[in-house]
């Protein structure tokens, strides 16, 4: 495991419209780390994480994911080392079933036989799904919950050291919110988590980054920023319910 698993140096980023999505981000993510991402619609969050595993390119700055820096010809090694859930899981799965869904990108690592099936058979275990039942379903019959799982699964078949989660709770009703806590509270793997769901965070998470317009204005222990009123008004969040905000 690397003791730096992330390096973000002065990156910076716009889109073709001009909007500067990303301004002098450095920040730097240890192993093993649990770190909330948090900020209002439009602070950047999103297009930070797709600068994780080279979805977007670094116009200015670097990142360094372990010993290799986010451009082309490292792409390969960074996506076995970097794994990416997306919001929406449809985006994510597009196989037939849950089980060559799961086994699509170890195959893409060479994997095969028998070391194919453990991969996909330790990955729906690990997420709290009976390979038995699982394996063979259809996975557009699916309910929120278990395709959120199934796409975790198949970030987790292919072993990386880095779990990147975009809005992980998103669309989920509270019993499928609670088990993906669980879930993720399991997992040894250095995670980064965008959110809006700040109660997940403040469970999750030790450590907290606030983005705001493109730039982090905190990043501290979660304790601390998630239970500052003012900092938060701030920059238009509010205090997750757990600390005391009234729920109409």
């Amino acid at each position: 495991m690397h003791h730096n698993p992330i390096a973000i140096k002065n990156l910076s980023f716009a889109y073709a419209d001009g909007i500067e999505a990303l301004k002098r981000i450095n920040l730097s993510i240890q192993a093993t780390e649990r770190v909330a991402l948090v900020g209002a619609n439009g602070s950047g969050k999103s297009t930070l994480l797709l600068h994780l595993n080279g979805l977007l390119l670094a116009q200015s700055g670097k990142i360094l994911v372990g010993d290799y820096e986010v451009i082309p010809q490292n792409f390969k090694l960074i996506r076995n080392f970097v794994g990416m859930v997306f919001q929406n899981p449809d985006d994510q799965i597009f196989m037939p079933t849950v089980g060559e869904d799961i086994k699509f990108g170890p195959m893409n690592q060479g994997i095969r036989g028998k070391n194919l099936d453990d991969r996909a058979l330790q990955a729906l275990q690990a997420v709290g799904l009976d390979p038995n039942l699982y394996q063979s379903r259809n996975a557009n019959h699916l309910s929120g919950g278990e395709k959120k799982r199934v796409a975790i699964a198949g970030v987790l078949a292919m072993h990386p050291q880095i779990l990147v989660l975009d809005e992980p709770s998103a669309q989920l009703d509270p019993r499928s919110r609670r088990q993906l806590i669980e879930l993720l509270r399991t997992l040894s793997l250095t995670q980064f988590i965008a959110t809006h769901d700040l109660d997940l965070a403040l469970e999750l998470c030790d450590r907290t980054i606030i983005l705001s317009q493109g730039q982090v204005v905190r990043d501290g222990l979660t304790q601390e920023i998630l239970r500052d009123a003012p900092t938060l008004e701030r920059y238009q969040l509010e205090l997750p319910l757990s600390c005391g905000r009234r729920h109409y």
